[in-house]
């Protein structure tokens, strides 16, 4: 295996996929869709993960993060310690982190730089995507 080169230390990249916007009907607007700021996105994900009052790791965690970049209006990068990071990624893996509104969480990665290839950032896994759960009955 080739080493990586950390682009931002202490840092979780959360891909996201935007959900399917239900509409109501036909709208005669013709203002177009809302784009929200990465940044945007980043305080409704704080918000809405902020109040896990049965787990304090967790609600720490949320509450030490810091916004560091939207990529390409899917990757949600941010920076905070390690041992909050890891808090994340267990909530996650535990399908209890909540993503933001119009949005599901696809997967959490370490977002690294590799030194070999072309410039281009790329999300390496740390869980698999998640599956519905299947009975062996």
């Amino acid at each position: 295996m080739e080493p990586f080169l950390q682009l931002a230390p202490h840092s979780l990249a959360i891909v996201l996929s935007r959900l399917p916007e239900v509409s109501a009907g036909v709208s005669e607007s013709s203002e177009p869709p809302r784009h929200h700021t990465g940044y945007e996105i980043f305080a409704d994900f704080k918000a809405l993960n902020a109040s896990y009052f049965w787990n304090k790791m967790v609600a720490d965690a949320i509450a030490e993060t810091f916004f560091l970049g939207w990529i390409d209006e899917h990757v949600l990068l941010i920076q905070g310690e390690e041992e909050h990071l890891e808090a994340l990624r267990e909530a996650w893996m535990r399908r209890s982190l909540k993503p933001p509104h119009g949005f599901d969480i696809k997967y959490l990665g370490n977002h690294h730089l590799h030194h070999r290839a072309h410039p281009r950032l790329t999300a390496q896994r740390t869980a698999a995507p998640r599956t519905p759960y299947l009975s062996t009955r």
